[in-house]
């Protein structure tokens, strides 16, 4: 049974997963909006053939581009799923039957199950997300590197989401690198400063968060290869911003 609920999908180039999301979501959700940053695959397409309503838009930061998608959803109700993410079968019967409407909350946050290929990594969950929310009450952040729904006003369901974060080990390597490049002028232009002992002191804390914190020891090889790429990134963030300081001088 679909509700009054309006998916949001943002993508370039997602051939590989857009159908499956897609089909995803219309168990739940009687409308589909997909905004597309041009594309020059098929992307677009086959969101078309699947009835879907897509809108192109320059790329405008995670949470901008998922902002600019709740003008266009004609229900109160969104749903932003991104087009590597799937609801697990049980979220979808879950959410068949909840009341969200007449609750207290304004939003609602899901676990995320996320995946290096076919590997799930046990450090990385539960990775709540908040992204059932009401846009008359709450919505997308448009500052930063990444975009969170900004409401203190939600609660957390027990159902899951599927992310399928990385095809491989090697497209988590590369990302990292553009990530950690991304992260520091983020903070930079915040007007946070490194001093020399932060890519140590937080390399460091990334390697001991994910093996003894949050279990990963205990998952495998899988899960000390991620540790190391997550200190890694954390170390080269700031390595990077103390780059950019020397340069200010």
């Amino acid at each position: 049974m679909q509700k009054n609920i309006t998916a949001t999908i943002i993508t370039l180039n997602e051939k590989k997963h857009i159908r499956e999301v897609i089909l995803n979501v219309q168990k739940i959700c009687n409308e589909v909006i997909v905004v597309d940053s041009f594309s020059s695959d098929e992307t677009c397409e086959i969101a078309r053939e699947l009835g879907v309503k897509v809108i192109e838009q320059k790329y405008l930061g995670d949470g901008g581009q998922k902002a600019f998608c709740e003008q266009f959803a004609t229900n109160e109700w969104i749903l932003s799923i991104d087009a590597d993410e799937r609801l697990e079968e049980e979220a979808v019967e879950y959410l068949k039957n909840f009341d969200y409407e007449n609750g207290d909350a304004d939003a609602y946050s899901f676990r995320r199950k996320s995946f290096i290929g076919k590997k799930f990594i046990k450090q990385w969950y539960p990775d709540r997300v908040v992204r059932l929310y009401n846009k008359s009450k709450c919505g997308y952040n448009t500052i930063g590197e990444h975009g969170k729904v900004e409401t203190d006003n939600f609660v957390d369901l027990d159902i899951d989401m599927l992310h399928y974060s990385f095809e491989n080990f090697g497209v988590l390597v590369s990302k990292a690198d553009r990530f950690a490049v991304n992260l520091a002028k983020v903070r930079y232009a915040e007007g946070k400063r490194a001093s020399w002992y932060d890519p140590f002191v937080h390399g460091a804390g990334a390697m001991f968060k994910g093996l003894i914190s949050k279990g990963g020891i205990f998952g495998g090889i899988h899960e000390w290869h991620v540790a190391f790429a997550s200190a890694y990134n954390s170390y080269m963030k700031y390595v990077i911003m103390l780059e950019m300081q020397e340069n200010e001088k």
